[in-house]
């Protein structure tokens, strides 16, 4: 009971909580996954990123890159244009990087077995990435992170090092990791998440064993009552 009414207190404090990123608000392409998890009673999220494409101008001659001693070029959590990559680009005054990162969700799990569950799914659906951390205070923190990133040098001290057709080039592949991201996305926390809180854990748990058994990575069916019976005599 005391575990139960901690991490009660643990939900409220977070979701009572300021949006302190850059953005200042949810994104839209996970607006609607959150709202799923911070309504269920066994979840919520404590971070989220829809996935993004950025260019960051980094101090010239360091080792370590850090974020305050960046400063951000350009920013898009949708896919971008050339044309905005190059504008941007002619601001740099030191090393510009041009980044794909993909969708993140930070997301504390009541217990460990409702974060092993949401793993299972997540890395069923292609964010092959994700983790569980256990801190010091009992917090179970499930990642779900992806692995398809992009990161390319620009320029250096402030010199564009490649051509508009390259940056062209990066554009094209970046938009299309920004497509397949939206789609791991929907694949994960729409079929799979969604299934987990509206038709509950157990069903979820089967879902798991079936994809285990027959080596499954991605499992797409809009479940209803006649699926759920059948995937339960599967298993």
């Amino acid at each position: 009971m005391e575990g139960e009414n901690t991490f009660k207190q643990w939900k409220k404090q977070s979701l009572n909580r300021l949006d302190l990123s850059k953005k200042g608000s949810i994104d839209r392409d996970v607006a609607n996954i959150v709202s799923f998890i911070n309504s269920s009673e066994h979840h919520f999220t404590t971070s989220s990123c829809s996935g993004r494409i950025i260019l960051i101008d980094g101090v010239s001659d360091r080792t370590d890159v850090q974020k305050q001693n960046c400063s951000w070029l350009f920013v898009t959590h949708e896919k971008c244009k050339k044309d905005d990559v190059v504008a941007a680009l002619q601001k740099s005054s030191g090393d510009a990087v041009f980044k794909f990162e993909p969708c993140v969700l930070h997301v504390q799990c009541r217990q460990l077995e409702d974060a092993q569950l949401l793993h299972s799914v997540a890395i069923n659906s292609g964010f092959r990435n994700s983790g569980v951390t256990i801190g010091k205070k009992g917090k179970i923190i499930m990642a779900v992170r992806s692995t398809h990133c992009l990161e390319v040098p620009l320029s250096h001290k402030g010199q564009v090092l490649v051509s508009e057709e390259y940056i062209d080039f990066l554009v094209g592949v970046a938009n299309s990791k920004m497509d397949e991201n939206l789609k791991r996305i929907e694949r994960c926390l729409i079929e799979c998440v969604f299934l987990s809180l509206v038709y509950g854990f157990m069903v979820l748990h089967f879902y798991t064993l079936y994809c285990q058994k027959y080596s499954l990575i991605w499992l797409h069916t809009r479940m209803n009552l006649s699926d759920i019976q059948f995937l339960i005599r599967r298993v």
